[in-house]
């Protein structure tokens, strides 16, 4: 079975350089484009099944890509992206210049980073993305030929970075644009990674967490 693992489309706040978390924004204009886009190049797959994060910016953009299909959607709070609490609408590029910022070290240094009180750490969206493979991906090997899932960023990291062998210092390594789509394989239990972070569309969006 192959698992096709999508971020988002675009939205203000990816636009504004600002950190979403569990904030709930919408789709922009571009970002539904991105997301049509992404649809078209995924239009021959045959999903059995689509998960997403219950985060409207995601649940639009599964939407757009299972268009026409009558495959059925779930969504499941295990894949919302890692919340900041009070510190949800940060400017990221400020708390990565700033080595006194509470998220500094959510980007510069993974493995040192505590959350701010409300927050979430790396630990807890590792142990909830893991379960919810185990729950609900694992078992229905064998009863599709394919399945949508469509979440976050750092989301999305923590379902590839332990596949790719990526340790929680380098959490960043694999680049990650808005809608980039990519393929696991299941195959006797076991996940492996087919292909990373491709994107359908043409034109640059800019580097974004």
């Amino acid at each position: 079975m192959d698992i096709y693992l999508v971020r988002h489309g675009e939205t203000d706040g990816n636009k504004a350089g600002r950190l979403q978390g569990h904030c709930d924004l919408p789709l922009n204009e571009y970002g539904i484009k991105l997301a049509e886009e992404t649809a078209k190049g995924l239009a021959d797959v045959e999903f059995g099944a689509a998960f997403s994060s219950p985060l409207c910016r995601a649940v639009k953009t599964a939407q757009i890509i299972l268009g026409g299909r009558e495959t059925p959607l779930y969504l499941d709070d295990r894949l919302k992206e890692i919340g900041f609490g009070p510190m949800e609408g940060t400017d990221y590029v400020r708390a990565k210049q700033d080595p006194g910022h509470p998220l500094h070290r959510f980007f510069c240094a993974p493995s040192e980073y505590v959350p701010p009180a409300g927050g979430e750490s790396f630990q807890q969206l590792y142990s909830r993305t893991a379960e919810f493979l185990r729950d609900r991906i694992l078992p229905l090997e064998g009863k599709f030929q394919a399945v949508l899932i469509v979440g976050h960023g750092a989301m999305n990291r923590s379902i590839l970075n332990p596949l790719a062998g990526v340790k929680l210092a380098d959490f960043w390594r694999i680049p990650m644009p808005n809608c980039a789509v990519s393929v696991l394989s299941l195959n006797g239990g076991k996940l492996d990674i087919q292909e990373e972070c491709r994107v359908y569309y043409k034109g640059a969006v800019r580097e974004r967490p």
